[in-house]
């Protein structure tokens, strides 16, 4: 049965079935040993359709393979994995790829890395085993071969405010150490060096005058706590010291006390000696430095020939006392080292400029600085208006205002006290409630300015190599501080001792670099990071690690980068691999694949249709595999058209003046009613325009959101003509373990409809909500109906178990007798979405909201899979399909859909479904604007905006506004329209 199950498909499925006979001989799946893998390493050569007896010769020879040369994996079941037999060869790249769904992410994560992360918990000790011990082992006959596995997921796992990119990838670390062995205290008042005297360097001194020099050694007399002078003499006298030096010259202390009289500055007689080649006068000298220092804690004064010089041994220069560099004392996590006023955080709560100011095409005379337009409140502006003393330009607009001219609004001259003082005089009214209003309007989180956000202590600032200090280092993007630790040239006796940390610190911010992320800084919250600049600061960090013998499992990190940047990444996995270790890619760009040693496709559907070894082999040996969907797209047998014409908008919205992070003060026009793609290479400046500016300034408007947007002038044109605004990100679409995507798209209201209309149902009483696993009735009250029952580690991740009572059904067994066409409500929510189509078929009801999700690709997915295990975009589909699912309320409707990089997971195959959905939205009357590197979905579009030219301090800029087509005229210049010109 399972051999013509394809036949009885026809069509399609009949065609392949021929081109496989072609291929030399159809391949029959044989039940009573279930064998669907061709193995590549066997036979030496790749080979997808193969008689009977080569299959047994295959298999056969996989138990003989050498587990030192090959990962071996035997009859893999997980999830749709179809009894599947791999032989993956060690210390290469390999990409496993496929349709979205179709056994991929099983195959790398649930059945290789799990089974990795089970050995490894085998090895732990029976203590840590007793709560570990149930942890299921995969589906599988048997994996050999298998080394220490690391998983490098997209998912960012920290969302602590205190972790940033430095410290998550132990540079921070390095910093510290660097910092505190050879950074040099500078004062801040005269900029000399700050530093200790010592012993050696005061008898060095002395040793180094001319031979037979009269040397005085005293230490300042110090009075302490309630003492009388005439009591510290007589404490000097019980000590054993006799004299005194007053003006340089010895004189007796009881002839001080006799006499009654004492000196103002007085200094305890310590030592007399004459220079010479004596070898005990070394001895000597340090043992009376020693006690001068002791004595009046830590000064030492050296008298010569009429001269005087001080030595200190405290740590102090300009009469500021500085604290002595040292690992925690650059550490922002303790006490010590972390900013006092903001405690660690880098920001406050303070006055935010940009809603005291808000537009700042605005002069001062036309109202710029808005707490001062109020009758009340604009005395504190007519000075500056009315005397001419004050050099400020009334009428010139604040943008356009210099250093010094913003200062003297913010700072205040003459009569005029500025806007800080005002804000300290509201602070100081705030018993009134009128006063406590207008001072919340224009508060905000604000950059802290002790530490400049970098969360250290004020005086770590003054510590610096080279003239730079760690607070300068974790500010400028990574590019440049690698630039300065590249071109550090350090003494001789400070080389010696940062060589090692150096090296460290300089391999670790090249391989940033090296995977696109030299635009990031240091001080980088790691929280804010999307999922693919995390899941490559985690590569970067494996690199900096320099494991040997261990298998990386990597989730697609091509995610979030540009074309441009994407060789970058592959000679980054190649340095990998090259360290000794197997990197196994989950991936879909074509680079990567070309660059692989190995390419596994699994398919050749998705779903129930996936789960088999469609190809294993090199990227030149896919000639003649028809078959699969990665080739058809490969060698251009299948491609996604080039759109026959583009539509024309006739609204736009218009940014004015967006200039939040590295944003240029640009002006962005956004066409309503076209499918519009923002691009430019990672880190230019995209994500900032759209998800920091566009959407909450549209939100905020619409009164969706309370979110402050970033820097901007003005959102002007055509925003009426916008009803709503629908932010798509890869967000999971719930925050429960019980969300899942049947419920997200409310299909699951209707098919509890018809469960409760069945008669036994009905006979029983049981009302809808008995089949919801939500609420008490029906559910199983064991693991309440989660069909997972969760096991708390004191010290490691918690541990997911299948529940012993329902048996991860969720539901009571009294519930499951109620069936449908002999289905009860466990196994329809165990159906995927394709085989749901099929069984309600005749259920209109169920059918109109499950439709969408079949027509975005995700007909793979099952009805009761928990939207915690959805990848982001399959999240970000799913949110697709419940927008296209709605129906349209008004014809005047025109909601404005963003997207964030909606291809994250997507095939080739899928991509041509995601752009025929993202179009009907389109066609509906809506707009929709995607962040997206693609440059099949770029070619697609009707317009692009283009931000660059490069990433960081050097993007920012538009570089390009218009059709496709007239892009490529940029392709010299430009590195989206050098990719969109090979497209078009």
């Amino acid at each position: 049965d399972a051999g013509w199950r394809r036949q009885e498909a026809g069509g399609r499925k009949q065609e392949a079935g021929s081109r496989r006979q072609e291929a030399g001989g159809r391949r029959q799946e044989d039940p009573s040993k279930n064998f669907s893998a061709i193995l590549y390493p066997v036979s030496g050569i790749p080979y997808l359709c193969t008689p009977m007896e080569k299959v047994a010769e295959a298999v056969v020879k996989i138990d003989d393979l050498d587990p030192k040369e090959f990962i071996i994996i035997k009859g893999a079941k997980v999830n749709n994995l179809k009894n599947l037999s791999v032989a993956i060869p060690r210390n290469k790249m390999v990409v496993i790829t496929g349709l979205s769904g179709s056994g991929k992410s099983s195959l790398a994560f649930d059945t290789l890395y799990a089974e990795g992360q089970r050995m490894y918990v085998e090895s732990l000790s029976s203590y840590a085993r007793q709560f570990l011990g149930r942890m299921e082992k995969p589906e599988v006959e048997y994996i050999r071969g298998l080394s220490p596995a690391i998983a490098i997921e997209q998912k960012v796992n920290t969302r602590n405010p205190r972790s940033t990119v430095g410290t998550t990838t132990e540079i921070y670390d390095y910093l510290k150490l660097f910092f505190a062995r050879v950074g040099v205290t500078y004062s801040p008042v005269s900029g000399k060096p700050v530093t200790r005297d010592t012993i050696t360097n005061v008898v060095d001194y002395i040793l180094s005058q001319e031979e037979a020099t009269r040397i005085f050694i005293g230490s300042p007399l110090r009075i302490n706590g309630d003492r009388t002078v005439e009591d510290e003499y007589k404490i000097l006298l019980s000590k054993g010291y006799t004299r005194v030096l007053i003006d340089g010259k010895p004189e007796f202390i009881d002839d001080i006390i006799e006499s009654g009289e004492y000196p103002e500055q007085t200094e305890i007689f310590i030592d007399r000696v004459k220079v010479s080649d004596d070898e005990d006068l070394q001895f000597r000298l340090t043992d009376s430095v020693q006690t001068a220092f002791f004595e009046s804690h830590g000064d030492c004064l050296v008298h010569l020939e009429g001269k005087k010089k001080s030595f200190s041994d405290r740590f102090e220069e300009d009469g500021m006392i500085f604290e002595e560099p040292s690992v925690n004392f650059f550490s922002f996590n303790n006490p010590y080292g972390a900013c006092k006023k903001c405690e660690g955080f880098g920001k406050i709560l303070g006055i935010d400029p940009d809603l005291v100011i808000p537009d700042h095409n605005l002069s001062v005379y036309e109202g710029a600085v808005a707490p001062w337009r109020s009758e009340n409140m604009k005395r504190w502006l007519e000075p500056l208006l009315r005397n001419p003393d004050i050099d400020f330009p009334v009428h010139r607009a604040y943008k356009d205002l210099g250093k010094k001219e913003k200062e003297i609004l913010w700072k205040g001259q003459k009569n005029f006290k500025g806007i800080d003082a005002f804000f300290n005089f509201i602070e100081s009214k705030l018993h009134k409630i009128q006063y406590r209003v207008m001072l919340s309007r224009y508060r905000g989180r604000t950059t802290c300015p002790d530490c400049r956000g970098s969360r250290l202590r004020k005086d770590a600032d003054y510590v610096k190599v080279e003239g730079r200090s760690i607070t300068d280092i974790v500010l400028m993007p990574i590019e440049i501080s690698l630039d300065f630790f590249t071109n550090l040239r350090l003494e001789e006796n400070a080389g010696r001792i940062a060589e090692r940390i150096l090296t460290e610190i300089r391999t670790r911010l090249t391989y940033l670099k090296e995977v696109g992320l030299g635009y990031l800084t240091l001080n980088r919250v790691t929280s804010t990071l999307s999922g693919g600049e995390y899941q490559r600061i985690k590569l970067a960090t494996s690199l900096g690690s320099a494991l040997v013998g261990s298998i990386y499992v990597l989730d697609e990190p091509s995610i979030g980068l540009h074309p441009r940047d994407t060789l970058r990444l592959v000679n980054v996995i190649q340095n990998l691999k090259k360290q000794g270790n197997t990197v196994i890619v989950v991936e879909h760009e074509e680079e990567v694949m070309k660059a692989a040693d190995q390419i596994i496709d699994i398919g050749p559907g998705a779903g129930f249709h996936g789960g088999e070894l469609v190809f294993q082999g090199g990227f030149d040996d896919m000639n003649g595999v028809e078959e699969s969907h990665t080739v058809r797209f490969l060698k251009n047998i299948d491609r996604i058209e080039v759109p026959s014409k583009r539509r024309k908008a006739i609204d736009h919205l218009v940014i004015k003046g967006a200039r939040e992070n590295n944003l240029h003060n640009i002006d962005v026009k956004i066409p309503l009613g076209v499918m519009t793609v923002v691009t430019g290479v990672s880190g230019s400046g995209k994500s900032t325009l759209v998800q920091k500016i566009l959407y909450p300034a549209l939100g905020r408007r619409m009164g969706i959101i309370s979110d402050v947007p970033g820097k901007f002038s003005e959102l002007s044109g055509d925003v009426d003509k916008i009803s709503m605004v629908e932010f798509v990100d890869q967000n999971p679409i719930g925050k429960s373990s019980r969300s899942n995507p049947v419920t997200y798209v409310k299909a699951y209201d209707p098919i509890r409809q018809l469960f409760a209309n069945q008669p036994l149902a009905k006979q029983r009483g049981y009302k809808p909500a008995f089949f919801s696993f939500n609420v008490e009735g029906g559910r199983c009250e064991e693991c309440q109906g989660e069909g997972v029952v969760k096991i708390e580690m004191q010290f490691m991740a918690d541990i997911h178990l299948v529940c012993e009572n329902c048996k991860g059904a969720r539901f009571k067994r009294e519930v499951m007798d109620i069936e449908v066409n002999g289905k009860n409500i466990a196994d329809v929510l165990d159906m995927t979405i394709d085989e749901a189509m099929e069984f309600f078929q005749d259920e209109r009801p169920v059918i109109s909201k499950l439709k969408p999700l079949q027509d975005v690709g995700m007909g793979y997915i099952k009805l009761g899979q928990s939207s915690n295990s959805l990848s982001g975009g399959e999240a970000q589909r799913v949110k697709l399909a419940s927008f296209i699912g709605r129906s349209k309320s008004s014809a005047k409707d025109n909601v404005l859909y963003v997207f964030d990089e909606p291809t994250t997971g997507l095939h080739f195959h899928d991509i041509s479904k995601l752009l025929d959905s993202l179009n009907r939205l389109v066609e509906q009357g809506n707009s929709v604007l995607i962040i997206e590197h693609n440059v099949e979905v770029i070619k697609s579009a009707d317009w692009i905006i283009d931000l660059g030219p490069d990433g960081g301090d050097r993007g920012g800029k538009l570089c390009y506004e218009g059709t496709p087509e007239g892009m490529v005229d940029l392709a010299d210049t430009n590195h989206t329209a050098r990719f969109l010109k090979e497209k078009l």
